[in-house]
């Protein structure tokens, strides 16, 4: 049973900003432990709604009242200290604590706090973790960036040590955490309006190696020499995996793809074989995904026979290749959350190993500064489908002063020698699809941010 010493203390807790995926998992979480919570959002959803099912009091807009019953004040990366539940906050001295720092506050709770970080497949990893965790009868508490359809949530309350948690790079949030083991998955330029320079980024990911304790575990991607690069700095154990770099520790050989894109592969273990993994979600980066989940279960004392089960159940974390349907019966859509250009081509490259005629992007690109430093990456990883439209930028936390559109995106693409087409309205956007597709396409939806509308509009 975690132990709530350090938190006890407030009793009631307010949330602004409590419809977030995080923020959401943690209201959850607390409220199971028997804290009395409310929240605000700026929006009705469907996780809000949830959240009111199970008795949270959730005012629409920042003005709730309950900020003055509160003991303290949670709030998301996203809100400004000039939010008015901010400034009734401060005006009745109560203390307030942004997400990331109060969830490491929650990991204090925990003797065994297993983070999973890295630039991208933290969300897949985590969920896959978790579930052999769970199929191990290991009984872990869990939060994850994404609704899990084994979990029905976001997230899990168990009553063990053990706490699996999303850790995400953005602003070093996870230098908040207590971490007592980590996987690292890869470490690429992005989330640059914060970090500035890819040097940094790594510098981020140096000072999260040197939180782990002398007897904690590092799980490090062996095929990504910046993960590699990381090893002088930890004196935990590290453990590595990859799969063109045979000298790690976990390796996979043998990899054959089915008809929908799975793999299925052999696991050698320091050169001997480990298990055949068969998995039920697509693409080469789930291999390694995989492996990664592999290394730290068997280090877990995990059974084989767990992992392989929990591994070929696991189908998917919600906007991850999620099919979500047909068109009139002949195409077919899936919706992915991937947003930054080495996870287009994961995408793209996925889509290679199924069976279908031709295929179809409908990409909504993620913040101005994203779209700005990475514009030719992005119009190179958009190659990779056959037919391309962009809708507008979704802006996120940023206004536009960099300058930047989604034009200049389709004008790139297409001085590269592929027609892409601008089309920024929803409903132009889904009846072009529509009069387009032919038998046996796929239409995939990608992006962060509100283009996973398109693809439950297409299927109506």
């Amino acid at each position: 049973m975690p132990n709530i010493d350090n938190i006890k203390k407030y009793k009631n807790i307010h949330m602004i900003g409590i419809g977030g995926i995080s923020m959401s998992g943690i209201a959850e979480i607390l409220l199971n432990w028997g804290f009395n919570i409310t929240g605000s959002d700026c929006s009705n959803s469907e996780t809000v709604e949830t959240l009111t099912k199970k008795g949270i009091k959730v005012t629409i807009g920042h003005n709730s009242e309950d900020v003055k019953n509160s003991d303290i004040v949670v709030y998301s990366a996203a809100i400004k200290q000039d939010d008015p539940e901010m400034v009734i906050a401060k005006e009745n001295n109560i203390p307030t604590i942004e997400r990331a720092d109060f969830l490491g506050e929650l990991t204090k709770c925990y003797k065994d706090t297993i983070c999973i970080s890295g630039t991208h497949g933290k969300t897949t990893t985590t969920s896959m973790v978790s579930l052999c965790f769970v199929e191990a009868m290991k009984d872990p508490s869990v939060q994850v960036g994404a609704y899990l359809k084994q979990l029905d949530g976001n997230y899990r309350v168990g009553n063990s040590e053990h706490f699996i948690i999303e850790a995400c790079e953005y602003v070093e949030s996870f230098l908040k955490f207590f971490p007592k083991a980590e996987i690292i998955l890869n470490i690429d330029n992005d989330h640059l309006d914060y970090f500035k320079t890819f040097e940094n980024i790594k510098n981020a990911f140096v000072k999260y190696v040197k939180l782990l304790p002398d007897d904690g575990l590092l799980i490090l991607n062996g095929d990504d020499n910046n993960c590699l690069d990381l090893s002088q700095y930890a004196s935990s154990k590290v453990v590595t995996y990859g799969i063109t770099n045979k000298n790690t520790n976990f390796f996979a050989v043998n990899i054959v793809f089915d008809n929908d894109g799975f793999a299925e592969f052999d696991v050698y273990h320091n050169d001997e074989f480990f298990e055949r993994i068969k998995l039920s979600v697509p693409g080469m980066h789930n291999v390694l995904n995989a492996l990664a989940c592999v290394a730290l279960c068997n280090e877990y004392g995990i059974d084989k026979k767990s992992i392989k089960n929990a591994l070929v159940k696991f189908t998917g974390a919600h906007r991850r290749f999620e099919f979500k349907g047909k068109i009139n019966g002949i195409a077919s859509v899936y919706d992915d959350y991937g947003h930054h250009p080495t996870e287009i081509i994961a995408t793209a490259k996925s889509l290679m190993n199924k069976k279908y005629n031709k295929s179809w992007v409908i990409f909504q690109p993620h913040t101005y500064s994203r779209t700005k430093s990475l514009l030719n990456d992005f119009a190179k990883a958009l190659l990779n489908f056959d037919n391309i439209i962009v809708l507008d930028i979704y802006a996120a936390r940023e206004t536009n002063t960099y300058g930047i559109s989604s034009k200049d995106l389709v004008d790139k693409i297409n001085s590269l020698g592929k027609t892409a087409l601008y089309i920024p309205d929803f409903d132009e956007c889904v009846k072009y699809i529509k009069d387009s597709v032919k038998e046996n396409d796929i239409v995939m939806t990608l992006g962060a941010g509100t283009v996973t509308n398109i693809g439950t509009m297409l299927i109506k």
